[in-house]
């Protein structure tokens, strides 16, 4: 009985022929361009003898915060609370479980894109009673064109690397067979964790204390931009 016969058509070799010779390379892009957002984090606290007075002080302040950033309109493009907590603090010593006092925390998120106006209000929000601020934290929006800008570089740069081993055997690439992303999975998050500096303040009687301080002169923090892609082309066949 003779065998059957298929019109299927043979799966592509992964490697490259004599009759069509592969080259694999890699193209690589690294940019420095300017922040496009800034992050700074605001954390509230209030502490009483009970949880009512405790809640109020804190109540009052959150609102407090809030209003001032919102005074900056466009610019502040985001702004959000995150973690609330109100804790009581027991008596180390003594029986029983008496409440020494309770602390309380709100803490709160805003972005910006004027970087003048966050001098500004950095400054006046680490002037506040009981308010701390960390940050800034620099970075560009996840659609930035910088990320377009390095991913075209990084393509560019894998055909002009192929175009100069082909040209080196004498022949011409053919046609492009793969192109992909290196390292996708570990790509940097959009807005970096790691705080550059950290402010804190806390009102007191001193008249010096009252004068409003000067707004922090900022320099923005460069971002690098990097794209990695491997590609692999055909080529004519080389006479060697």
């Amino acid at each position: 009985m003779p065998a059957p016969t298929t019109d299927a058509t043979p799966p592509p070799v992964p490697y490259g022929t004599p009759e069509a010779p592969r080259i694999a390379v890699r193209g690589e892009a690294h940019l420095e361009v300017d922040p496009e957002v800034a992050r700074i984090g605001i954390t509230i606290a209030a502490r009483g003898r009970d949880r009512h007075t405790t809640l109020d002080g804190l109540t009052r302040r959150n609102a407090s915060v809030l209003d001032l950033v919102k005074t900056y309109g466009d610019a502040v493009e985001h702004l959000e609370t995150g973690a609330f907590s109100l804790t009581p603090e027991l008596v180390k010593h003594g029986r029983g479980e008496r409440i020494r006092t309770y602390h309380g925390t709100a803490h709160i998120t805003a972005e910006l894109t004027d970087f003048t106006a966050l001098g500004e209000l950095t400054t006046r929000l680490a002037d506040l009673e009981l308010t701390h601020v960390n940050g800034p934290w620099w970075a560009l929006r996840p659609d930035s064109p910088a990320h377009r800008e390095a991913r075209k570089k990084a393509v560019q740069e894998a055909v002009q690397r192929a175009r100069e081993y082909a040209e080196a055997l004498g022949t011409t690439l053919a046609a492009l067979v793969e192109l992909a992303d290196i390292g996708a999975e570990d790509a940097p998050p959009a807005y970096p964790q790691a705080p550059v500096g950290r402010m804190r303040s806390a009102a007191f009687a001193d008249a010096a204390e009252n004068t409003p301080a000067a707004p922090l002169d900022l320099e923005p923090q460069r971002q690098h931009v990097h794209a990695q892609i491997n590609a692999r082309f055909t080529m004519v066949p080389p006479r060697l």
